[in-house]
């Protein structure tokens, strides 16, 4: 019953969706669905074990279908950014349809470029628009050489660094992190993005892994109905948020490189990393340990991955061609083991769980 109730849900959706893009210039848009909203728990009562049972695979099919589409709708209005939070939210949550997956990759990959400040970029399946020549205007004949050498120096300029991530033991390769530092040149300046939001929902930080570049500040969101007391002891980068009711938030700039990993000091299950890169030239490993990092002028670079399951960051040197560097594999360890207890906000061993 959920499953037919998200995928009429998600028909409905992909009409609007196509009504919304294919619009004339000057028309009306359709006003905003109500079904585009992030507001969990869902309010269905809860009464008997079954109720829970359901409830929650409701509550799983709704908040996948709402990252699907917002970041499709913030895609297709040009905010990039936003899109990009959507949908590295989607892809881990686990156990994810691989059919999903399929589908938004190819856009999140043409989104992180855009993005970042390359809008020349483009991934198979992600059509760019064709050239339009202005009504009444002639299109004259241009010299044979003068666009194939245009092209030329653009790709030269800006190249792509792709590849796969195997390892990470149980965990699997996803949520690694990799980030380039240049050995023979100088590195482009760092800007911190915008909108970066780690939320928790169901006794979970979302998303699992967040990637930043130093100097980035970070919004912890709860979206639960229950309180949290989001913290890291990860110095020089530790805060403590405090005890935060539904739709309290938290900001905290990360300014020192390094894996940050966040933990809640009342639900001692809940875990999860922000990692933060002394480069601007980063990305996140898909779930399949895909990954992609535009921008990269050509050169000798060291590159870094670091990986949650990993004793140690992975380390190895590249050359980016006027082609760019593609097939590049990176191998994460798998042996880090757990601590003997999950330490509270103070360092120590954890009292027993408070139960909500």
């Amino acid at each position: 019953m959920v499953k037919t109730r998200a995928l009429r849900c998600g028909a409905a959706a992909l009409a609007w969706l196509t009504a919304a893009a294919s619009a004339p210039a000057g028309a009306v848009e359709p006003p905003a669905p109500k079904w585009l909203g992030d507001e969990l728990p869902l309010p269905l009562p809860v009464k008997t074990p079954q109720d829970i049972g359901f409830k929650s695979a409701a509550e799983r099919q709704y908040l996948i279908f709402n990252l699907m589409a917002s970041g499709k709708l913030a895609y297709q209005r040009g905010d990039y950014t936003m899109a990009v939070d959507k949908w590295e939210t989607l892809l881990r949550i686990s156990n994810l349809d691989p059919q999903i997956e399929k589908a938004v990759t190819p856009f999140l990959v043409d989104a992180r470029a855009k993005a970042a400040g390359h809008p020349g970029s483009h991934v198979e399946g992600v059509p760019e628009p064709e050239p339009v020549t202005p009504p009444g205007r002639i299109e004259r004949t241009v010299e044979p050489r003068a666009r194939p050498i245009t092209r030329r120096a653009s790709s030269f300029s800006s190249v792509l660094v792709s590849g796969t991530v195997i390892g990470g033991g149980q965990i699997g390769p996803g949520g690694a992190v990799l980030w380039l530092k240049r050995l023979d040149g100088p590195m482009p300046r760092i800007a911190p993005p915008t909108n970066q939001v780690v939320t928790q929902r169901e006794k979970t930080f979302l998303p699992h892994v967040l990637a930043i570049p130093v100097g980035t500040t970070v919004q912890f969101r709860n979206d639960d109905r229950i309180y949290h007391n989001v913290f890291s002891i990860a110095k020089p980068n530790d805060f403590d948020a405090g005890i935060r009711a539904t739709g309290a938030t938290y900001t905290r700039t990360f300014n020192s490189p390094g894996a940050v990993e966040i933990l809640c000091n009342i639900h001692s299950t809940m875990n999860g990393y922000v990692f933060v890169v002394d480069s601007p030239l980063y990305a996140k490993a898909q779930a399949s340990g895909a990954f992609s990092i535009r921008g990269v002028a050509p050169g000798h670079y060291e590159l870094a991955a670091w990986h949650e399951a990993a004793s140690n960051i992975t380390r190895k040197t590249i050359v980016v061609g006027g082609e760019g560097a593609h097939d590049v594999t990176v191998t994460v360890g798998g042996d880090k083991r757990p601590g003997p207890f999950v330490p509270d906000k103070y360092g120590h061993k954890r009292q027993p769980q408070l139960g909500y």
